[in-house]
């Protein structure tokens, strides 16, 4: 499935080819700080199949729990996370759903690191709903 996002005030732009039946929300630690939520939703994309538009990545380079390298790149401007990639510029190997333009057609089809996850979280359902704010 053909892709595309941007960061939020849109200096950061890009285009991308996935398969959405391999999406997954991670529960990491990490994740869940990058995200600035309870999980963070990606998609992963093979090899040349991202092609950055506009703008230049910031990259920050964390050393997740099984000592693999990831440069988290983001939005010099807003500072949205828009993918990772391999430390020295590699192929993107993540983008976050939460940038895609197409997120709504792109439900998650796994959960991994679930011995993090936030205890509240699958009760949300329970809570009341107000369409909004």
């Amino acid at each position: 499935m053909k892709i595309d996002g941007r960061c939020y005030c849109g200096s950061v732009t890009y285009e991308a080819e996935i398969d959405p039946e391999k999406v997954e929300i991670c529960h990491c630690t990490d994740c869940q700080v990058l995200g600035g939520s309870a999980f963070k939703t990606n998609a992963p994309v093979e090899g040349d199949k991202f092609r950055l538009l506009s703008g230049r990545p910031t990259s920050y380079i964390k050393t997740g729990e099984s000592g693999k390298q990831y440069a988290r790149m983001f939005c010099p401007e807003c500072g949205t996370g828009v993918f990772s990639s391999a430390p020295g510029g590699g192929p993107p190997f993540y983008v976050s759903v939460a940038t895609a333009r197409q997120r709504n057609e792109l439900p998650p089809k796994i959960q991994y690191w679930v011995r993090s996850a936030q205890h509240w979280l699958f009760e949300l359902n329970s809570l009341p709903r107000v369409e909004k704010q």
